[in-house]
């Protein structure tokens, strides 16, 4: 491997700290949850009539039911935790990490037997090695059109299922250079099927890049950071990582929208609820990232709402909770009180705000009104895991979200069977 790819793998598969731990079994729980709450959707109902018609050994346990190949079942479960746009976001890889490491490590996991700490450890690995790519491939990757989800999601799904199948080093450098000529994946599929197509694309890859180095496939172990490699030819910045775990600083959605829109959604939300309702204009400041990423000016879909801050700050103006995942269905985009709050919804770029803040004033008659809010302010554990275990319980129930939580928290010398079991329950 190039020196950029040993030391991420080496940061990557360095001894856990226990915050990096705890971060990684909370994206766990809120990664199967997501999951379980979005497999009958639309896309992943599409998917899963074609894997199913090709067949193939039942290896691996897919949300909501039935078991397809390795390869199959990391994809399927790709799509179905993702296609919700409701799972973690880490701005510093600028994407979504768990729902491309899980599906693959999960896929490995329950073949090779692992017991949920190895699952967690391996998923752990792959998330920091994919935020690390991340990092390395950096704005312009992203900027011109790459979807790091899908493509530094390549790297650490790969990552994580070649720990959880090999022990062999060698191997571990094929697989991660064969991902580098099978990672793919671009933004313009935002507000369709092709995104949460992209978190699937990330586990397929790294699933099949892990099997093949196990069956002795040889690669360019310089595949990602060497010359025609995939930083240099993807527009890279071969950026470097700060020392220490990343994964702590991960993003958790309490919107069930891009998360892109959440600051602004909860610098509206402190504003008093009189002076939003008495507004005749809204104004938001945003990041310039964001203006090309969720800023759908005329979304005409409940998909393309969540892309979109004229309809998610209208729909939240007009009292639908923007949490719950029925508010985003496309009826309410013809309710007249959305349309007409969509009309006093404007949007501005303010190169001075950080990327995951937003500023949001509320104006009307002898009134105005201004909060902020980043999502990244500092949050107490125990206020993150209450407000993340109150949208576990809202997606699937209390009883199933608190047995998963039980699960990964605290019977970790179990099986994978056991999450396996919750995953396919019926609802």
């Amino acid at each position: 491997m190039g020196d950029l790819t040993t030391a991420i793998y080496n940061d990557a598969t360095a001894p856990p700290t226990d915050q990096a731990l705890a971060a990684m079994r909370l994206s766990i729980v809120d990664w199967m949850v997501c999951g379980i709450a979005g497999c009958n959707e639309p896309a992943p109902r599409k998917l899963a009539a074609m894997l199913r018609a090709e067949a193939g050994a039942a290896d691996a346990a897919c949300f909501g039911g039935g078991r397809m190949p390795m390869r199959a079942a990391a994809l399927f479960n790709g799509v179905a935790s993702h296609v919700l746009d409701y799972d973690d976001t880490h701005f510093a890889h600028i994407g979504h990490v768990s729902v491309g490491v899980l599906p693959a490590a999960l896929a490995i996991a329950e073949v090779q037997g692992s017991p949920i700490s190895a699952l967690t450890r391996a998923a752990l690995a792959g998330c920091e090695g994919a935020i690390r790519i991340g990092l390395a491939l950096g704005r312009a990757h992203y900027q011109i059109g790459f979807h790091q989800t899908a493509t530094a999601g390549t790297f650490g799904a790969t990552l994580a299922a070649t720990l959880l199948s090999s022990v062999d080093p060698t191997e571990h450098m094929h697989a991660l250079g064969l991902a580098s000529t099978r990672a793919s994946g671009m933004k313009s599929q935002f507000g369709t099927d092709g995104k949460s197509f992209n978190a699937g694309i990330a586990a397929s890859n790294g699933v099949e890049a892990a099997l093949l180095a196990g069956h002795g496939f040889i690669s360019d172990p310089d595949g990602w950071d060497g010359p025609q490699g995939f930083i240099a030819t993807h527009h890279g910045e071969y950026g470097t990582a700060p020392a220490g775990f990343l994964m702590p600083e991960i993003s958790h959605k309490y919107h069930a929208c891009c998360h892109g829109l959440h600051a602004a959604l909860e610098a509206f939300a402190a504003i008093d609820p009189a002076k939003r309702g008495s507004s005749t204009r809204i104004d938001v400041a945003v990041h310039p990232r964001w203006m090309s990423v969720c800023n759908l000016q005329t979304p005409a879909t409940g998909l393309e709402a969540k892309f979109s801050y004229k309809a998610a700050l209208a729909l939240a103006a007009a009292g639908y909770d923007t949490a719950a995942l029925d508010t985003y269905a496309d009826r309410h985009l013809r309710n007249d009180a959305v349309i007409a709050a969509m009309q006093k919804v404007q949007v501005s770029a303010d190169p001075g705000l950080g990327e995951t803040a937003a500023t949001v004033t509320v104006r009307g008659p002898d009134m105005v009104a201004t909060a902020s809010y980043d999502i990244l302010a500092p949050q107490k554990t125990t206020e993150r895991g209450a407000r993340l275990r109150r949208k576990l319980a809202a997606l699937i129930g209390a009883v199933r979200a608190e047995r998963i939580w039980t699960a990964v928290h605290d019977d970790a010398d179990q099986p994978v069977s056991v999450l396996t079991a919750l995953m396919t329950a019926p609802a």
